[in-house]
């Protein structure tokens, strides 16, 4: 019988503690180098609470004691609490409806006092990483069988539902990370064909004049039927299947797609994703705009995607060095303190930077999977992938955004962006999967 590490420090990995120390330094940094005035004393701005930099060194300190707590803790608390965790996570989802507060146009907010304020879709994260791994470690789950895909797939899109309620479509993108882990575990490689094939359709929906692209499926589908001509004689169903898939082709590119932009979408988010692909959206076919949003909603998704790359463009292969970004200390970038923090690396250390910093979140995610792939335990392996999904995601999709590679969705960079429930959230997260590892040789269901 296998007892459970009765140090805080035995079995710990600390490559994936220092990483994480590394990350969280990295942030406070840049956020520094945005906000930093000259000419002031930055000991006193940094003890002073006032500035984010300040703050997010306070975040730092909570989220270290939340980490011992967590590294104390006996691993077979996870797996007791996950599903009563998730189901907290929701409720506190559903409070916000209520009680919560609304910031930039989502009410996903609950405030906290003195300042501080909770966003319940980023905790989530953690529990709906819990109750996966929770679901997967019982004996009576098959992930072969159909009834078992709908529950895991439904934990998983769950909380997504509900964010984009909040208006926070970011975060419930976010959430398809777990897919990621849905596949390691043997959800059908069908469905990724069919949500790739869905979002190839939809950029050449966007891309292509709407009688060109149905020109363009017309032909692929002839093309497809004069080379299985043969098996066709032989089994008319395939020639009914290559109509069929014609059809819902074209039906999606003429009626699902453009309805999706008018009615599902909100004015500014489909302006962004059509300013991604160089197009403009007309706001006077979405049904949610509202009174003179036309004009705004085009503006600052060119602004902020343009001031971005001039920032990352400036920095060259070396950078302008410390304090002497132009374009972010300029406050030229917006949200450069959140969404934007990778602009203010990319200025003041240059390509050769960037690549160190990423080569770090690449060692980080790397270390990660080999600690999900040792583990004796369905549990701490699936959530060690959850949490290397969910890194992943947040890493692509942010680096992407600054980039203009990907439409402006409010995704934070992990560890690095300003935030106090984005920095907590990730760190019990990493420090999870710490204390679950340093217990490996338990068997935990």
């Amino acid at each position: 019988m296998n007892n459970r590490n009765t140090s805080i420090s035995q079995g710990i990995d600390w490559v994936v503690v220092w990483l994480y120390a590394v990350l969280v330094a990295i942030g406070i940094l840049c956020i520094f180098m945005v906000e930093f005035k000259p000419g002031t004393d930055w000991m006193q701005t940094f003890i002073s609470g006032k500035t984010n930099y300040s703050k997010q060194l306070i975040f730092s300190g909570v989220c270290a004691v939340a980490a011992i707590f967590i590294l104390l803790a006996d691993s077979k608390l996870f797996t007791a609490f996950a599903n009563l965790l998730y189901a907290f996570g929701i409720l506190l989802m559903f409070a916000t409806f209520v009680i919560g507060k609304s910031i930039n146009g989502s009410k996903s907010w609950i405030p906290l006092g003195g300042g501080f304020n909770l966003q319940p879709a980023e905790l989530c994260k953690i529990f709906t990483a819990l109750a996966l791994a929770k679901f997967f470690s019982r004996q009576e789950t098959d992930f072969s069988k159909l009834k078992s895909q709908i529950i895991g797939v439904s934990i998983a899109l769950a909380p997504a539902v509900l964010s984009h309620f909040q208006h926070e479509d970011g975060l419930a993108l976010a959430y398809l990370s777990f897919f990621l882990v849905l596949y390691r575990e043997g959800l059908p490689p069908q469905i990724l064909i069919i949500g790739t094939t869905f979002g190839i359709l939809v950029v050449a929906t966007l891309i292509l004049e709407p009688n060109t692209l149905a020109i363009i499926l017309t032909v692929i589908a002839i093309i497809t039927i004069y080379f299985l001509r043969k098996p066709i004689k032989r089994k008319k169903n395939i020639l009914l299947l290559i109509i069929s898939l014609w059809v819902l082709a074209v039906g999606i590119q003429r009626f699902a797609v453009p309805y999706i932009f008018n009615n599902v979408f909100e004015c500014y988010q489909s302006t962004r994703i059509y300013s991604m692909v160089g197009k403009d959206y007309d706001c006077s076919m979405n049904h949610h705009k509202s009174k003179g949003n036309e004009k705004a909603a085009r503006k600052p998704d060119d602004y902020n995607v343009r001031q971005s790359k001039i920032a990352i463009g400036s920095g060259e292969l070396f950078g302008k060095g410390f304090l002497k970004g132009t374009q972010t200390r300029g406050k030229y970038v917006p949200e450069q303190h959140t969404d934007f923090i990778f602009t203010s690396l990319a200025e003041a250390f240059g390509l050769f930077g960037c690549v160190i910093f990423l080569g770090i979140y690449l060692i980080l995610l790397n270390r990660i999977i080999r600690i999900a792939e040792r583990q004796r335990s369905t549990f701490s392996r699936v959530y060690g992938y959850s949490v290397a999904s969910i890194i992943f995601f947040h890493i692509t999709v942010n680096v992407c955004m600054t980039i203009g590679l990907f439409p402006i969705i409010g995704i934070p960079l992990p560890l690095v962006s300003y935030g106090g429930s984005s920095l907590l959230t990730f760190s019990i997260l990493i420090f999870i999967l710490i204390r679950l590892d340093a217990d490996r040789q338990m068997v935990l269901r």
